[in-house]
């Protein structure tokens, strides 16, 4: 029944995390939109992901961009962000307007950051002229901010008549510091070109390939670590602890557990290779506990893999010691492949029916193994039993 389960549950589980849900954009559309002001704006658009608008006017002759930006916070008392990027196609190097409300007066107000890295989100002057810059809050829809600016868009730009744009939603601001964002589907897809002149409206909304290809690469990262460190590994270990017990199972027991091993292993190593791509395709986003995890269960997975290439055999003086290190270390990888499983989990943020099932697996093999330890105990405790009775002690 167990393997029953399991058939149904794993496949569910991990090959679920590729469908990325998409975020629907809300049944309102930027035409609809109204806020403070006299200025009109002939260009709007409804950005595909976050249930972000952008209006816009564009001055070729002094080459000014007037935008005013709208998207509800991911989180009440968050902020929202609009950038041009002179350079990439991604927050990294962006030039962005903030916004966000003050805690205690509930006055939204817009900040300037240029963004070198994502590890560097401090107020900082943009490398282009803005001014006419401020913030308000519309409350007719749903608690979104709006951002108000005029740009001086850099002559290089210009001349190419678009600009790459960014855009962002984030949970909350601390201490002047704005607090990270998801990196889910709809975060990682929130870019595209800007078309100056308003002519082709549909190509701001494209540009989201980077991003569905990161997360893409992020769930099989999580698909192949999960079934190897957090399923294989604790299969292969139960094996060896409870089939050995049955010596009509021997040598079969082994040749499986090293199988169960050895393929966990490898496909262990395939998820390590893809975190360390998706880490060098990511710069400034980095998730220690999550990475040194990974890179110490690498380390002393490769050092238990050559250590069956050193097993002594059953009657040499150093089995004993050569059996402490192998299940000392057996353990260990255990321990830290479901740890580092519920971290990666935590950082996907996928639907909770997924963290959900996988916790439903690990309990029930959690239950398999205490079902089989207590059978374990009965079997040598009668083995000990019989052996007393056939040799009395004198």
């Amino acid at each position: 029944m167990a393997s029953s389960y399991l058939r149904i549950s794993l496949p569910f589980v991990f090959w679920a995390l590729l469908l990325s849900p998409a975020v629907s954009q809300s049944s309102s559309s930027c035409s609809s939109q109204t806020f403070s002001g006299v200025k009109s704006y002939p260009h709007c658009l409804d950005l595909p992901d976050l249930k972000a608008f952008l209006h816009y006017s564009y001055d070729a002759s002094n080459t000014t961009l007037s935008v005013v930006f709208s998207a509800p916070p991911s989180k009440p008392g968050g902020w929202i962000a609009w950038a041009i990027n002179p350079k990439s196609t991604g927050m990294a190097g962006s030039q962005a307007l903030v916004a966000s409300k003050d805690p205690k007066t509930g006055v939204a107000s817009v900040t300037t950051l240029n963004i070198i890295s994502y590890s560097s989100l401090v107020p900082s002057k943009l490398s282009f002229e803005v001014w006419d810059v401020k913030a308000e809050e519309a409350a007719k829809d749903g608690g979104a901010l709006r951002i108000f600016a005029k740009v001086k868009v850099p002559a290089d730009l210009a001349a190419k008549g678009k600009v790459n744009q960014v855009w962002q939603v984030g949970p909350g601001v601390s201490n002047g510091r704005i607090a990270a964002h998801d990196f889910s589907g709809p975060n990682l897809n929130a870019m595209g070109a800007l078309d100056l002149t308003g002519a082709t409206p549909s190509v701001p909304v494209s540009g989201g390939g980077e991003g569905n290809s990161k997360v893409h690469k992020r769930n099989i990262h999580g698909i192949l670590n999960a079934v190897s460190w957090g399923i294989l590994f604790p299969i292969g270990a139960m094996i060896a602890r409870y089939m050995r017990i049955f010596e009509s199972a021997d040598p079969a027991w082994f040749y499986l557990h090293v199988s169960c091993q050895f393929s966990a292993y490898v496909i262990g190593v395939a998820g390590w290779a893809t975190g360390l791509k998706l880490g060098s395709e990511s710069k400034g986003i980095q998730y220690n506990s999550h990475r040194n995890i990974g890179i110490a269960l690498f380390s002393i997975a490769t050092l238990q893999m050559f250590a069956m290439l050193l097993r002594p055999r059953k009657d040499h003086k150093f089995r004993f010691v050569w059996n402490i290190y192998h299940h000392g270390v057996g353990y260990s990888i255990l321990i830290l492949g479901i740890i580092n499983v519920f971290k990666g989990l935590s950082i996907l943020n996928p639907k909770h029916t997924y963290k959900t099932a996988y916790i439903a697996v690990i309990a029930t093999l959690g239950g398999i193994t205490l079902l089989l330890e207590a059978v374990t105990w009965v079997i040598v405790l009668k083995r000990k039993s019989a052996n007393s009775t056939k040799h009395p002690k004198p």
